[in-house]
C-alpha cells in the first residue's frame, strides 16, 4: 500500500507538471506496466482528480475539474505559494487580503514542519521598509476590466484625472499592466480615436459593457514598451533625448520602470527618452545610468544642470 501511495503521489506530480504525457513516457518514469499505469490513473480520477486520456497516441493529461482536489506542491512552490499569499495580503489590491490570509492559514496548517520553520524564518527576518503605499484598486475592478480585454467589449467608466476633473470614458480596452507601484489600463479611446493610459486607482467601471470590438495594433510593438514611453515623456515639463555610448542591453538593468525608453541604435549605442520635473532631475537621472552620453534632443536648461553638477562634483574632488 505504502509503495502503491508514493507511486500515486508520483504520477500525480509528473501529470502537474507536464501539459501531456504518453502512456508509455508514464510507465518508464514510474518503472510499472501499462495495465497498472491504467489502474493507477483510475485511482486519481476516482480521488477527483481529471486525468484526461489525450487523442491520438495513448497517453494522459491533467484537466480542469469542477472541484479543486489536493495540490501536490514540491518544497519550493510551498514557499513561493506562501511567500506570494503574504505579499497579496499586504498588497495594494484590495478585497483580497481575507481570502489571502485564510488560504494561507490553511497552507502552513498542513506545511511539514521543516517548510514550516523555513517559512517562518523568512517571515520572521524581514522587515517591510522604505515602500511607499501604493494606491489601492478593487479585485472587482481588476476583474471587470480584465473580463473586458478578453471579451473585446467596450467598456465605459467614470473617471477622475489628476486635477479632480472627472468624465466618463468609453474606451476599447487592451490590456491591464502592472507597472511600478500602480495598475494601468492600456486602450483604445474611443471619443479621442487615439490610445490613452488610464490609473485603474482613478476609475470605477459602469455596467454592463458595451459591443464587440476588432482589436487594434498597439503604437511601439508591446504594451509594455508603449507604457514605458506614454509614463517616460507625457505630461513631463522637460523631456530630452540623450544617446548613451553603450548597447541597449547593456543598460538596460539601469533604467528602472517609468524613467524612460531605451531604443537600440547599434552594437555600440542606443537612445535614452526620458522626461522629469526640473532640469535637474533630468541631470540626475542621466548621469545615474553610468555610462558615457551625448545630448541629442534637449532643453537649453539640461546643459546648464549638467555643468552645474560637473563643477559641484569637481570642486569636490579638488578639497580631498
Amino acid at each position: 500500500m505504502v509503495e502503491t501511495s508514493g507511486r500515486l503521489l508520483k504520477l500525480l506530480s509528473l501529470l502537474q507538471s507536464h501539459r501531456a504525457w504518453s502512456g508509455t513516457e508514464l510507465a518508464e518514469r514510474l518503472a510499472v506496466s501499462r495495465r497498472t499505469l491504467r489502474r493507477d490513473v483510475e485511482r486519481l480520477r476516482e480521488l477527483g482528480y481529471p486525468v484526461h486520456a489525450t487523442q491520438g497516441a495513448a497517453g494522459y493529461r491533467l484537466g480542469a475539474g469542477a472541484e479543486l482536489p489536493p495540490l501536490l506542491l514540491d518544497d519550493d512552490e510551498a514557499i513561493a505559494v506562501v511567500i506570494g499569499l503574504r505579499t497579496a495580503a499586504d498588497g495594494s489590491v484590495t478585497g483580497i487580503e481575507e481570502s489571502s490570509l485564510r488560504a494561507l492559514t490553511k497552507l502552513e496548517q498542513v506545511l511539514p514542519s521543516r517548510l514550516r520553520h523555513r517559512v517562518h524564518t523568512l517571515h520572521t527576518a524581514t522587515v517591510r521598509a522604505g515602500a511607499v503605499p501604493a494606491p489601492e484598486v478593487s479585485a472587482g475592478t481588476l476583474m471587470a476590466i480584465a473580463e473586458a480585454c478578453r471579451r473585446r467589449e467596450r467598456l465605459r467608466f467614470d473617471y477622475t484625472s489628476p486635477h479632480s476633473a472627472h468624465s466618463i470614458r468609453s474606451v476599447e480596452p487592451h490590456s491591464l499592466v502592472s507597472f511600478g507601484r500602480h495598475w494601468y489600463l492600456v486602450a483604445w479611446d474611443t471619443d479621442r480615436t487615439d490610445w490613452r493610459t488610464f490609473r485603474v486607482d482613478r476609475l470605477t467601471p459602469r455596467t454592463p459593457t458595451g459591443p464587440r470590438f476588432s482589436p487594434r495594433e498597439l503604437p511601439d510593438g508591446d504594451v509594455a514598451t508603449y507604457l514605458a514611453h506614454q509614463l517616460s515623456s507625457q505630461t513631463w515639463p522637460f523631456r530630452a533625448t540623450v544617446t548613451l555610448h553603450e548597447p541597449a542591453a547593456a543598460v538596460a538593468d539601469r533604467v528602472w520602470p517609468g524613467m524612460g525608453v531605451i531604443e537600440p541604435v547599434d552594437d555600440h549605442s542606443c537612445l535614452l527618452h526620458l522626461g522629469a520635473g526640473t532640469p535637474r532631475d533630468l541631470a540626475w537621472m542621466i548621469t545615474s545610468v553610468d555610462t558615457d552620453f551625448t545630448l541629442t534632443h534637449a532643453p537649453p536648461e539640461l546643459a546648464d544642470a549638467l555643468r552645474t553638477q560637473g563643477t559641484r562634483c569637481l570642486n569636490a574632488v579638488r578639497e580631498v
